[in-house]
């Protein structure tokens, strides 16, 4: 997890809205927080992602960014299919919701799930980051 000055080596984007990737890995390139992004726009293809390099450490993020509300894999069925995964997944790639979902039920829901270690409201920001980063390192 630990890259040499940086800390954060590979992070991943998970959201089916394009420009919302678009600003979060901005953000992520500016501060120079994580050397590699990924950037998944279905909950399905970064779920096929970690099956893919599941037994390769280098390859799984250290950090998923996850949205909640996407069309057929929500940030609540990935949740529920991340815990299938074998524990080189799941203790190596922490889960941070990023989403503009103000439902407090779903917030409450999903923060309360064992692999979700924060919930950041859109967009990403330099300050989000910054709280990441020592919670994380």
């Amino acid at each position: 997890m630990i890259n040499g000055s940086n800390g954060i080596d590979r992070v991943m984007l998970v959201d089916d809205n394009d420009t919302d990737n678009f600003i979060s890995r901005r953000i992520i390139e500016i501060t120079s927080f994580a050397e590699h992004i990924e950037v998944k726009n279905s909950g399905k293809a970064a779920l096929d992602y970690l099956e893919e390099h599941k037994n390769n450490l280098d390859k799984l993020p250290d950090l998923i960014f996850l949205d909640i509300n996407m069309p057929i894999v929500d940030g609540f069925v990935f949740l529920y299919e991340f815990e299938k995964f074998n524990s080189l997944v799941k203790n190596k790639c922490k889960v941070i919701i990023l989403s503009s979902s103000d439902n407090k039920r779903d917030i409450d829901k999903i923060v309360n799930n064992d692999y979700v270690i924060k919930f950041i409201t859109k967009p990403l920001t330099e300050n989000a980051l910054s709280e990441i980063k020592m919670i994380t390192i």
